[in-house]
């Protein structure tokens, strides 16, 4: 990465930075990660939540996001965020959650979309005799 503010996924360096962006309920959330011991469960649930809400998984060396660095794109994000804190809250229970059964060894279940259906093609085999 470019810019000496830019890691690979979310650093929990910028989570102060974040703490003051929203209200009582955020500033909590943000608190317990900050007071939890360094790679503790509170700290992987919140930046497994920040990865997910910043797109984190997407950002590449170039990128737009890259270049203006985590704090910047973080703080852009939690200010964004259009829900409540509460909706936040969830967030990081929803991360805490997969972070413990990840942890324990327990299978995840993510669940996708269907794809749509693509139009079939003359030699799709549909109505060929074998």
């Amino acid at each position: 990465m470019y810019h000496s503010d830019t890691e690979i996924l979310f650093p929990m360096r910028v989570a102060p930075t974040l703490r003051d962006l929203r209200g009582r309920r955020w500033r909590r959330l943000v608190d317990r990660a900050l007071q939890a011991p360094d790679a503790a469960l509170d700290q992987l649930a919140f930046s497994l939540m920040m990865i997910r809400l910043a797109g984190c998984l997407t950002c590449h060396p170039d990128s737009y996001r890259a270049l203006r660095g985590c704090t910047a794109c973080a703080t852009q994000v939690v200010r964004r965020f259009r829900g409540e804190d509460d909706e936040l809250a969830a967030h990081f229970q929803r991360a805490k959650t997969d972070v413990s059964l990840f942890l324990s060894g327990e299978r995840l279940v993510m669940v996708h979309a269907p794809e749509p259906a693509l139009p079939l093609g003359p030699h799709d085999g549909v109505g060929e005799v074998e």
